[in-house]
């Protein structure tokens, strides 16, 4: 550990709470159908399109039809990207001439895009053509990461409204966040990733030859374009197998910086976007230092155990360097700790180190960051309506010890809310301990894990975290066959899908109640108190949920690895 390196963890994360600000404020117009600097280029594109598909975007919608219409969406996104899957072999811009996928593949990897999990049971340069990865993935890292902040937008007219009657309309707010929110972005940060050296060809490969005389194949195509989607909409769906960490994907530390803020920047430009939506600025600023406090955290605690001597070659007297395994050597321990945690705290999933070469605790923080429900900063849109639900908690224990009815942000929170709330965090809950125990006992599961003991529960784990958490990083060591193909899809939709519909249902509670004034028994939502309230809750929701699993893989783990140095 060192200054330089403590000094880098904060300039990231500050970064992307600075420009998440501004871009906040612009998001805010865009939810709520104002002017924005794009209206000349982008107005007459929306209104073609309106009236293509004879959409009226002042006709707002119920939760229960805003719903149906987000699942009514991705089911058919799944089945478009499935077919495109499993008929590859039959489409164009197929240079490399791969087969389709086969079934359970297909079935895992569609669910997995549509559900912004991105979790990746193939290698992208030996698995997927060019129209598969721009036409099937780059599509879906543009639709899934709209549909959660669609969410989002939906949630903050909630709480604004006072008797209201609609949350909006999903089909207007699927286009209006795609066209005047992910693309320009995307747009931008692409060209700054190909000027980078980040390749955007439709070239297969490209032959070099080495000093030996060998002959070897690069593999190319238009990396640049989904690289700046895949971050921008916390997808982390990679190009290549070694995701971030390969040269391709990432080639300098400019470049490292750039899509380590580009996957924080929304999250945080949501929290924003909500404050200025609802007038309520000053609460939303508390959600956006709890957020920034325990990404910070987690970056540390990552960076602390990674910067450690290894305790084996310290029993060996061997000289005792940091542990660099599993880091990117062309960055360091320090940005690889803050893209884990940042990759983690999101539900990105993008990788520039290998989480499973951590040391226990490195893996076991990230890990921890995935299970506290993409929160902290979170998924685009699902980090707000993820923090929304943790505040109605938090408010709620707090009616609890001074005997009065919650309230959150003028809205009255009562049974059917905590009801609703409590359901969507047991869902999660249940899909990753659920999952992880069977796969821990079933033998059709434990062929296909590489390591035995704790770490090998640290794999199943991880795999069930990651996939019902929609963040889509492995731990690695896991091979697939069709049980972990078909149950981690199933866990990736009950992440997404079983969350997202208490979430809405819940919106739809608080939009027809009336906007409260604050009294003096008011719980202020703001200040200090309540930010502590709120982190406490978190960690002690996730530490009952979750200690006890961890404390059989990466903290007993933790414990055999000191033990070496007592030996």
């Amino acid at each position: 550990m060192n200054i330089e390196g403590w000094a880098e963890i904060v300039l990231t994360i500050g970064l992307a709470v600075g420009l998440g600000w501004p871009l906040g404020i612009y998001m805010a117009r865009v939810w709520q159908g104002e002017r924005t600097w794009l209206d000349p280029v982008l107005g007459p594109v929306e209104r073609a399109y309106n009236a293509l598909v004879g959409l009226k975007p002042d006709k707002g919608q119920g939760w229960l039809a805003y719903t149906l219409s987000l699942l009514a969406f991705s089911a058919a996104s799944f089945l478009f990207l499935y077919a495109i899957l499993r008929l590859q072999g039959h489409l164009p811009l197929n240079p490399q001439g791969f087969a389709g996928m086969a079934p359970d593949l297909a079935f895992n990897t569609a669910i997995s895009f549509v559900t912004n999990t991105n979790w990746q049971f193939y290698s992208g340069e030996s698995a997927a053509s060019h129209f598969s990865q721009m036409a099937g993935f780059t599509v879906q890292n543009f639709a899934s990461a709209a549909a959660a902040i669609a969410v989002a937008a939906a949630m903050a007219r909630a709480f604004a409204a006072n008797r209201g009657e609609t949350l909006g309309n999903f089909w207007t707010d699927l286009f209006r966040i795609s066209f005047y929110i992910l693309l320009p972005l995307s747009v931008a940060i692409g060209l700054c990733l190909a000027a980078l050296g980040v390749p955007q060809v439709l070239l297969a490969h490209v032959d070099a030859h080495t000093i030996e005389g060998a002959k070897q194949s690069i593999a190319l195509g238009p990396v640049a374009s989904q690289e700046a989607i895949k971050m921008l909409g916390t997808n982390g769906g990679g190009f290549f197998n070694a995701n971030s960490a390969h040269p391709f994907e990432n080639p300098n530390p400019l470049s490292n910086l750039i899509e380590m803020v580009s996957m924080n920047v929304l999250a945080f430009a949501c929290v924003v976007a909500f404050g200025r939506v609802t007038g309520l600025r000053r609460e939303a600023r508390a959600l956006v230092v709890v957020m920034t406090l325990m990404v910070t955290a987690a970056a540390g605690a990552i960076y602390w155990a990674e910067t450690q001597p290894t305790p084996a070659l310290m029993a060996a007297h061997v000289h005792a360097i940091p542990n660099m395994e599993g880091k990117e050597v062309r960055f360091g321990a320090a940005a690889t700790a803050v893209f884990a945690a940042m990759t983690t705290g999101a539900s990105c999933g993008a990788i520039n180190g290998w989480h499973e070469s951590f040391t226990p605790v490195g893996g076991g923080v990230a890990m921890f960051m995935i299970q506290l429900a993409e929160m902290l900063p979170g998924g685009v849109g699902s980090g707000l309506y993820g923090m929304i639900v943790m505040a109605l908690v938090a408010v709620f224990v707090a009616g609890l010890m001074v005997g009065r009815t919650p309230e959150y942000l003028g809205k009255k929170i009562e049974a059917r809310e905590m009801k609703l709330a409590m359901l969507a965090v047991l869902i999660l809950t249940a899909s990753i301990l659920l999952f992880a125990a069977a796969a821990a006992v079933l033998p059709v599961a434990l062929k296909t894990v590489s390591a035995s003991g704790p770490h090998g529960l640290s794999e199943i784990l991880y795999a069930y975290t990651s996939a019902t958490g929609n963040n889509g990083s492995a731990f690695g060591g896991l091979g697939s066959n069709s049980y972990w193909n078909v149950t981690m899809a199933i866990a990736m939709w009950l992440g997404r899908f079983g969350y997202v519909v208490p979430v809405l249902a819940i919106a739809g509670g608080l939009v027809v109640k009336p906007k409260l004034e604050p009294t003096a028994g008011t719980l202020p939502t703001h200040g200090t108190l309540f930010v502590s309230l709120l982190i406490g809750v978190i960690l002690i929701l996730g530490g009952l949920q979750y200690f006890p699993a961890q404390a059989l893989g990466p903290i007993v783990e933790h414990f055999q690895m000191l033990a070496v140095t007592k030996s």
